[in-house]
């Protein structure tokens, strides 16, 4: 019989002391250590069992429960409330997996991130089940790590990470399946869940998006596609100086920032330079951060050339 899967999705995450808001789908095991873990927490807890909070462990947990079946009915939540949902197997006994993990990607802020778990389909007891003419997951999902990968992406989370939990079989059978022609990459067959963490959006836009409001990055985000296509360059400048000062921006944001969303570069650039008059000295800030961070030669070395005909100019 498989083991179960060990409840270490909170290896993903690093206690604080932040008023974050994170959903637990009925993996309730981990609401008291999340509550240990960020003691400002603010915890929901979704659940088809009604007993479920009245057991002795959850008493004086601060958690606001919903005793619902999150595979048939709606999550009462608005979205893009969520830090984190957390649960394991929660697409394992699921008609409809797209859906379901696209729905929950509707409750993450952009900076928010999904930390759940699947059987791999490709582990050596499965295996050995199938070739003794048993399959015990009839009504059950098994994914390998590609095939769930391929479905995170597809339902709009940008950053997936899978860490293992491995059951390690009998050398001779391992080695009578890889002779038979299964690939064993990085040791696959031994591995009997993958943990999963799927986030919103990529580590670097994920820290952008951190900063500031989603009005002022969405403003942001359109001006310096405007001063890029040159439509209303000088305007668009103007906007993004006032927007600038207005928020408090820093010239390692905007560097960061413009990385992240422009594609021609040296276009977007050359039309700020041109119409910055009176900010050419932020400008050239903007552009020293962009070149710390730049690894590219080619890069560096437009970059050099923007910065030299900043001239003295302030």
């Amino acid at each position: 019989m498989a083991e179960k899967i060990r409840p270490e999705l909170l290896n993903f995450l690093t206690p604080g002391d932040l008023p974050i808001k994170i959903l637990v789908v009925e993996s309730c095991g981990y609401l008291t250590e999340l509550c240990r873990m960020f003691p400002a927490v603010e915890l929901y807890a979704v659940t088809a069992d009604p007993d479920m909070q009245e057991k002795p462990e959850f008493q004086g947990v601060p958690v606001e429960w919903m005793i619902l079946d999150y595979r048939e009915m709606p999550i009462p939540l608005r979205r893009e409330s969520l830090d984190y949902i957390i649960g394991d197997l929660t697409l394992e006994h699921v008609g409809n997996p797209q859906d379901i993990a696209a729905g929950f990607s509707t409750f993450l802020k952009q900076t928010g991130a999904w930390l759940t778990s699947f059987r791999n389909i490709r582990h050596w007891s499965v295996l050995k089940n199938l070739m003794e003419g048993h399959y015990y997951n009839v009504v059950s999902r098994l994914y390998a790590r590609q095939e769930f990968e391929r479905l995170m992406y597809a339902c709009f989370y940008k950053d997936v990470r899978v860490a293992s939990q491995r059951r390690p079989g009998d050398a001779d059978f391992i080695h009578k399946l890889e002779k038979a022609g299964f690939d064993n990459v990085q040791g696959d067959l031994d591995v009997e869940f993958w943990l999963v963490r799927a986030a919103r959006s990529m580590p670097e836009m994920a820290l952008l998006k951190s900063m500031y409001a989603a009005k002022d990055r969405r403003a942001l985000s359109r001006i310096l596609h405007r001063i890029e296509y040159g439509i209303d360059t000088e305007g668009q400048c103007d906007e993004l100086w006032n927007l600038y000062s207005s928020v408090l921006m820093f010239p390692d944001y905007i560097a960061a920032f413009a990385k992240q969303s422009v594609f021609h570069h040296r276009q977007f650039y050359e039309r700020l330079i041109a119409h910055s008059s009176g900010h050419i000295g932020v400008v050239r800030a903007i552009l020293e951060a962009a070149l710390g961070e730049s690894e590219k030669e080619e890069e560096r070395t437009m970059l050099l050339e923007l910065m030299d005909s900043c001239g003295g100019e302030e």
